[in-house]
């Protein structure tokens, strides 16, 4: 029996991608799992897989959430590529508020209920980003690496209330998230788009693939299932660290 069997998680970002695949592997491992998307087909996705949908702007309010979540995994993204000085200030704002913010207020929400039990686990999905920079993602970068301080901080509070934090920090997924990048990405390298993945996307992998969505819900699962183990970014990066 796993560990999150019998247990509530609630995956933000649950619509598509890595969210959707955590949100399958938790749900497959016994979870009661809400899903949490602005895209309003997140209530079908949840349905299919025996779960809750729930269509809301993680970067308003997230009292309309369940409090009661003893695995939180905050994975809700997006991407916005442009030098610094083009980088739209509310573009900025806004990223940050929905990586970085919600992931504060959504813990801050949950806690609670997991010290009351003396359990639970916070996984925040971080990126290869939240460890590397590249040019031209200001925002994310910056949210990224603000979400891995945000998780150890986490982890030194929890601990005493049997609560885990660490963070997952991927390299490229193969998502709609990296996929809406290759046009972008051409454009600000001044590269053709059928250049873009050997040129960016595996330039620093010793893997030269894309990774896929449910090798990162692996490392969700993984990291529930270890007391142990917080406070820590966990790299499936394809080798990018290891340079």
């Amino acid at each position: 029996m796993s560990s999150v069997t019998g247990h509530t998680a609630l995956v933000t970002g649950a619509a598509s991608g890595i969210g959707l695949a955590c949100a399958r592997a938790l749900s497959a491992e016994g979870a009661k799992v809400h899903l949490v998307d602005l895209d309003p087909n997140v209530r079908d996705i949840a349905s299919e897989i025996g779960g809750v949908g729930h269509v809301l702007d993680l970067t308003s309010s997230v009292d309309a959430l369940p409090a009661e979540v003893d695995v939180l995994v905050n994975n809700a993204g997006v991407q916005h590529v442009a030098p610094i000085h083009e980088f739209p200030v509310s573009r900025f704002s806004s990223m940050l508020e929905l990586m970085l913010g919600a992931a504060f207020r959504l813990t801050r929400h949950v806690l609670p209920h997991m010290y009351s039990r003396g359990w639970g686990r916070l996984v925040h999905i971080s990126s290869v980003h939240g460890l590397r920079a590249s040019a031209f993602k200001s925002a994310y970068v910056a949210a990224k690496h603000g979400l891995e301080g945000f998780s150890k901080v986490a982890a030194l509070e929890g601990a005493p209330h049997g609560v885990t934090s660490n963070c997952v920090a991927p390299g490229y997924v193969r998502t709609p998230l990296v996929e809406k990048q290759i046009a972008d990405q051409a454009l600000v390298h001044d590269i053709p788009e059928a250049d873009v993945a050997d040129q960016i996307f595996f330039q620093r992998t010793a893997v030269k693939r894309l990774m896929e969505p449910s090798e990162v819900a692996s490392a969700v699962l993984w990291l529930c299932e270890n007391s142990f183990v917080t406070g820590t970014s966990l790299s499936v990066d394809g080798g990018w660290t290891a340079q």
